[in-house]
């Protein structure tokens, strides 16, 4: 009987903390919350960065304190820092977005409306956009907006690249 209730407890204790581990995501899924947002791991890096590099503060409160990257955002698309992270998730993905802009030549306003989901201003001719593709007011990856906007580029690829500019640019201008 003893053995049985042993046995019990232990099942118990595994269970529970499978829950607890299951919980917190790992490497290769998005165990962090990105609602969609993507499934590769360009997507997984520019989350990490940004959550430990904000620690629990908001976008406008870490750029109105980091100058640098503030600067840093308006230099890649040409609008202030604020304006260009409005409705991202993080900082990462919109550093990273801007690098992706920059990189490609590719317009920042048509790449934030196919990752947040927002309309940009009035004027902006953006091509193969989520407002094109029946899906406005849905947001999706940077890989998938990439490849909306430049078919001819490699979106994972591109991606990566631009998850590690900004990372760069972000533990840069935190030191």
């Amino acid at each position: 009987m003893r053995s049985t209730s042993i046995f019990v407890l232990a099942l118990a204790v595994v269970v529970w903390c499978s829950a607890a581990l299951a919980q917190r995501g790992h490497a290769g899924g998005m165990g962090h919350g990105m609602d969609g947002m993507g499934h590769g791991a360009a997507d997984h890096d520019a989350n990490t960065s940004s959550v430990s590099a904000s620690h629990g503060a908001t976008m406008d409160q870490i750029l109105s304190r980091n100058t640098q990257l503030a600067g840093k955002i308006q230099t890649l698309t040409g609008m202030s820092a604020t304006q260009a992270c409005t409705g991202f998730k993080n900082l990462g993905q919109c550093v990273a977005a801007a690098h992706v802009s920059k990189n490609l030549d590719i317009s920042f306003a048509c790449l934030r409306f196919d990752m947040t989901g927002q309309a940009p201003a009035k004027g902006s001719n953006c091509p193969a956009t989520a407002s094109t593709s029946g899906t406005a007011g849905k947001s999706m990856s940077l890989g998938k907006a990439i490849q909306a906007l430049s078919p001819t580029s490699d979106g994972k690829v591109e991606a990566k690249k631009a998850t590690k500019q900004a990372n760069q640019d972000i533990n840069e201008s935190s030191s």
